[in-house]
């Protein structure tokens, strides 16, 4: 268990700093266009397809998988939603374009769908139903995958941010961000009976509530911005 745990420290330390320097360079020269820094961007991945709401459905759906089978199920289910999340993404954007939806109504809905996103974290440990039972058999990568993985809600946030970029430069960004909270998941699914210790636990619990109310705020900023795209209200925020 000592040597799993060296391993993913250094993953963690690994990752980022393989895929940070890229969005940095890439998102270097940000636009005041843009609402969303590249640390928003990420903020929002990681609350909306990110470990936070995979680690207690995956672990009691995987605990009758040995340590080899976990992993296999865990690189399958990854490839799968990353697949999923980048033709999709690039779907809704083209049907979004072929639309011709302004800029300020595609602004409100990302605002909209990050507000009900944000306040559905920060309301979960208000939630009394009873947690979902463990699944029968051994559980397929589809069914990881598909909604564990990949939310209706992730989607959307992909699509939304994807249509209103307006340079390669954003795209890139973008995606990066993306790459870098499904590396996070797939970290999170192969450890997931070392990260699922109390301590742990309670430490993500708190880090869900804190960035869920940073992105109820940032969510309301989009939508003040959005409107006066739309001409509804005469000062810019």
């Amino acid at each position: 268990m000592t040597s799993d745990r060296i391993f993913v420290a250094r993953l963690l330390v690994l990752v980022p700093g393989l895929l940070l320097p890229l969005a940095a360079f890439a998102g270097r020269a940000d636009s005041e266009a843009y609402r969303l820094g590249t640390s928003q961007i990420f903020t929002l991945f990681f609350i909306t397809l990110g470990p936070l709401k995979l680690l207690g459905p995956f672990a009691r759906a995987t605990q009758g998988l040995d340590v080899r089978e976990l992993r296999q199920l865990a690189w399958k289910a990854m490839l799968i939603g990353l697949v999923a999340l980048v033709a999709g993404g690039f779907i809704g954007e083209a049907l979004m374009a072929k639309w011709t939806i302004p800029q300020g109504a595609l602004r409100l809905t990302a605002g909209l769908v990050f507000f009900l996103v944000a306040l559905k974290a920060v309301l979960a440990p208000y939630n009394d139903s009873p947690a979902p039972q463990a699944a029968q058999g051994s559980p397929r990568a589809m069914k990881i995958a598909f909604p564990m993985l990949v939310t209706p809600y992730g989607i959307a946030a992909v699509i939304v941010l994807l249509a209103t970029a307006q340079d390669a430069q954003r795209i890139v960004v973008t995606l990066a961000m993306l790459l870098l909270v499904m590396a996070m998941n797939l970290l999170s699914m192969i450890f997931v009976r070392t990260v699922m210790k109390p301590t742990c636990v309670a430490v993500l619990q708190v880090l869900g509530a804190v960035l869920g109310l940073l992105q109820v705020a940032l969510s309301i900023y989009i939508m003040l911005g959005a409107l006066y795209l739309l001409g509804l209200v005469s000062t810019p925020v």
